[in-house]
């Protein structure tokens, strides 16, 4: 099985410290092994992005905070968009 390359934009790096609840913490690490394994995995669900982010896709972090991503298959990348909201 190929593993994916994880790449992150700016904006991650600034939410990344926003995250400083442990359980939010624990989850997005969960959610970024799953996508280095597998970005098209459907546990848990995902959902794919219309309009600005057309082409990206989102999972949840939790009831607020969404990890949203792109997917680039001829080079095998994930590109971490944001892990705080795609809300704002």
């Amino acid at each position: 099985m190929v593993k994916y390359t994880l790449y992150f934009t700016s904006s991650v790096r600034k939410d990344a410290k926003k995250c400083t609840d442990a359980a939010l913490k624990v989850k997005i690490q969960r959610l970024l092994a799953i996508l280095e394994k597998n970005p098209y995995q459907t546990q848990p669900p995902y959902e794919k992005l219309v309009g600005d982010l057309s082409g990206c896709y989102s999972r949840r972090i939790n009831i607020k905070h969404r990890l949203v991503y792109e997917v680039v298959e001829e080079k095998k990348a994930v590109k971490i968009l944001r892990l705080w909201t795609h809300y704002e």
